[in-house]
């Protein structure tokens, strides 16, 4: 049985909720599920824009037989070629075969590589400032490279002041009923999702999100419709503000969070009495994460809003303790930037995971590194908590003057 939302006099949102999925990409925990979106304007001509995920197929082609009857789909515009949005363009062609597929050029090379079907016939290929007329609506495209695909543009519906954002303005999680991001409650139940999934799917490409955002500025925009998570008609600014800090990589809050990765357990108790004196030294708001147990997708999202971050791990065959070598990497590939880092290392023997660690982010930009490194022989003693004391003043103090 179909599911449709109506989103204005024309357009309807015909996607899919998932709550079946556990890995998104086969790698991001998704513990909500997951949404695919996909919108209908019905209008002289049809339009749908974008297509859904394979696992959800049925669904989604109900949806749409269900707004067309007896009509044909006119046009297939396809923002983003990742599979999760392009895997059913082959299912509409063989359903439609009239219907034409809007992308650019980049578009249509790599539709030739997923799918085997002659396009030549079909495409309708378009580049920056091109439009296209259905009737009422005149739809304008303009391109957003590595947003977070070569091949990736939105789309802007002149008319009704709609961005058909593709995977920007996106958010883990499947929706439950509500589409609209005023109409369940963003910030305390959505915010999290999105911001993990902005800083893991698009957040090495913060340059061109800020390219994108520059061009959107320059336009009226009454609702934004992502690939991924609810519609923005309400407040529309206070989510673009959100993805300026990610994509400028400022941080949302001037405070400190520590991540460990302990043996053991005495570098784990190193990062908890650390934690207990910066709270003594005024600073407020601090998070604490284990490397073993926090998926490296959550602490790279925490990373993107802490100014300040303390990275402890244990010396592990003369390398970095496992769990942590993972969220070093992926911090580093997620272009994090304009951050203070401190560290603090275990080893019985041999110490080797401070000058490790800040190796594998030195290589980032606008970051700055304190001083007062900490080592811990086996377990602290007297001499290594007063180190730890006076690595929590610097980091204390650090914070106070960047408030």
């Amino acid at each position: 049985m179909y599911s449709v939302k109506k989103i204005n006099a024309d357009a309807y949102w015909v996607g899919v909720n998932d709550r079946k999925i556990n890995l998104f990409e086969n790698v991001y925990p998704v513990k909500r599920g997951m949404s695919y979106n996909s919108y209908l304007v019905l209008d002289e001509k049809t339009v749908l824009l974008d297509t859904v995920d394979s696992s959800v197929s049925l669904q989604f082609l109900e949806n749409i037989e269900s707004l067309l009857g007896e009509r044909t789909l006119d046009y297939l515009i396809v923002n983003h070629m990742e599979p999760d949005h392009c895997a059913n363009i082959g299912a509409i062609a063989q359903k439609y075969p009239s219907v034409k597929i809007v992308g650019n050029a980049k578009t249509f090379t790599m539709m030739s590589q997923f799918f085997n079907f002659d396009i030549e016939d079909r495409k309708v290929v378009v580049k920056e400032g091109d439009t296209l007329c259905s009737g009422r609506h005149t739809f304008t495209f303009v391109m957003a490279p590595m947003v977070h695909w070569p091949e990736a543009m939105v789309t802007y519906d002149t008319t009704d002041k709609i961005l058909y954002s593709a995977d920007a303005f996106g958010s883990f999680g499947a929706m439950s009923g509500n589409i609209f991001a005023d109409e369940c409650e963003f910030e305390s139940k959505w915010l999290d999702d999105a911001r993990r999934y902005y800083t893991n799917i698009v957040g090495k490409y913060g340059a061109q999100v800020q390219s994108l955002l520059k061009k959107a500025s320059a336009i009226e925009i009454s609702m934004i419709c992502p690939l991924h998570g609810p519609i923005w008609r309400e407040n529309i600014g206070f989510f673009v503000d959100k993805y300026d800090k990610w994509s400028s990589y400022t941080p949302e809050k001037q405070s400190v969070m520590i991540v460990y990765g302990s043996v053991h357990g005495h570098t784990e108790n190193a990062a908890e009495i650390l934690a207990g004196l910066l709270g003594e030294k005024g600073v407020k708001e601090i998070a604490v994460y284990n490397a073993s147990t926090t998926h490296f997708s959550e602490i790279v999202a925490e990373c993107f809003k802490y100014s300040h971050i303390v990275f402890a791990c244990a010396t592990y065959n003369m390398s970095l303790f496992p769990p942590m070598q993972i969220v070093l990497h992926e911090v580093a590939e997620h272009n994090l930037q304009n951050r203070t880092f401190a560290f603090v290392e275990n080893g019985t023997w041999a110490p080797v995971a401070a000058k490790l660690m800040q190796e594998s982010l030195e290589k980032l930009k606008n970051n700055k590194f304190i001083e007062n490194k900490v080592t811990v022989k086996s377990a602290l003693n007297e001499q290594s908590f007063s180190d730890l004391e006076k690595l929590a003043d610097a980091i204390a103090e650090d914070v106070k003057n960047n408030i």
